[in-house]
């Protein structure tokens, strides 16, 4: 997979402040005001700073933590984890293996089959519905 690796500056120019925030400086946009925690639409979840598939929705799941949650990245190479100790919490970052792009973070409290939760930001997310059988017929 070939990286994407831009200038702060251009950073801020392709991406809106608060997904700058989120995306680059590893903000945390607060719970249940993301336009994806209630999404129940059929699609791809990319990153929204560089356009790499992350999650599909059939991994999707309510926690019930405000965030929009999956069980598992799409691929294992999509996402890339990195112990994150602040805010007085030990933790794991989930960044985009394309951009390196602040995800959200990883917990050991999820569903089978993979008992882990994805807990990620909608800023840092941008869904795409599956094309249906019906736009090719």
């Amino acid at each position: 997979m070939d990286t994407v690796n831009l200038s702060e500056a251009e950073w801020r120019k392709k991406l809106s402040p608060a997904q700058y925030h989120v995306l680059r400086e590893a903000g945390t946009e607060p719970a249940f005001s993301g336009r994806y925690n209630d999404n129940k639409a059929d699609g791809i979840y990319r990153c929204a700073a560089c356009g790499n598939e992350l999650f599909d929705s059939a991994d999707k799941y309510d926690s019930g933590s405000g965030w929009p949650s999956f069980t598992q990245p799409i691929a294992p190479d999509r996402v890339t984890e990195h112990g994150d100790t602040s805010h007085g919490m030990v933790r794991t970052e989930a960044r985009c293996a394309r951009c390196d792009g602040h995800l959200g973070h990883v917990f050991p409290d999820g569903p089978p089959p993979t008992g882990l939760r994805y807990c990620m930001n909608s800023l840092s997310l941008d869904f795409r519905p599956r094309a249906s059988d019906m736009a090719n017929g």
